[in-house]
């Protein structure tokens, strides 16, 4: 399973990741990938970047290393209804927008409301792609998420990091393994994320793909196979935005 992308990664700017941009790029350009995404933390994070540096991104060479660079961010859920930490002028010009839950952003629920918050976030038309659903820190219906992805058509994340780095390692590879069962099942689109911070962990996807093989899913059904697909869905999904109206994807959901 050849990876070309890398869409989650974290640079200086994050606080709390330890590379530069361009150490990145260096680092996917030696492990043969041809895209890479620049998503530091939304404001809500501590140690996250200033607004400013989200409007400043146009500063970022289109291409570093062979490397085409996509800056965008990953946004934080901050309430049960899904909302985002980033201000709608800056959704609106940012080439890749990741979404999730941190602890230490939203400060969650039961298991029904923090599913309806990864959900509704899911649902906002200016979400690309949600990340690290198998995270223990909140409890969620995961199948309900991998149904609604499949819906929505907006892609889930198997976060290597999620296997690899966090403390809670094997809560979440139980949980890994359960959203990507259910992707097999509801043929929910996938990316693979390294969710590196730092240089050396970008295009790591080894325990990701091992998981996502066990599933059952193959390459050609990961987006960011190839960098094409990751273009075109993102092209695609921009084009959409005028038409989505979210009150009626979710009565759609509630019937399912």
């Amino acid at each position: 399973m050849e990876m070309l992308v890398d869409l989650h990664t974290h640079t200086l700017a994050s606080g709390h990741a330890y590379s530069t941009v361009t150490e990145n790029a260096l680092a996917a350009s030696r492990r043969g990938l041809r895209l890479m995404g620049m998503t530091d933390h939304g404001p809500s994070m501590p140690g996250a970047p200033h607004l400013f540096h989200f409007e400043n991104l146009t500063i970022i060479p289109d291409q570093l290393f062979g490397v085409k660079i996509m800056p965008g961010v990953e946004a934080n859920i901050i309430n049960p209804e899904g909302e985002l930490d980033m201000p709608l002028k800056y959704l609106e010009t940012l080439s890749l927008i990741l979404v999730g839950l941190h602890p230490i952003c939203y400060q969650g629920g039961t298991c029904e409301e923090n599913t309806q918050a990864y959900i509704k976030a899911m649902i906002n038309p200016y979400t690309d792609i949600m990340v690290h659903p198998g995270r223990p820190d909140f409890e969620m219906d995961l199948e309900k998420i991998a149904y609604a992805s499949a819906l929505l058509n907006v892609p889930l994340e198997v976060n290597n990091s999620s296997l690899s780095t966090i403390h809670e390692k094997d809560a979440a590879r139980k949980n890994c393994k359960s959203i990507a069962r259910y992707i097999a099942k509801y043929r929910s689109p996938v990316i693979l994320g390294s969710d590196a911070h730092y240089c050396d962990r970008v295009g790591e996807f080894s325990e990701a793909i091992e998981l996502v093989q066990e599933a059952g899913i193959s390459g050609q059904h990961i987006l960011n196979t190839s960098p094409e697909r990751v273009l075109d869905y993102l092209a695609a999904r921009r084009i959409r935005r005028k038409d989505i109206k979210p009150s009626m994807l979710m009565h759609r959901l509630s019937i399912a």
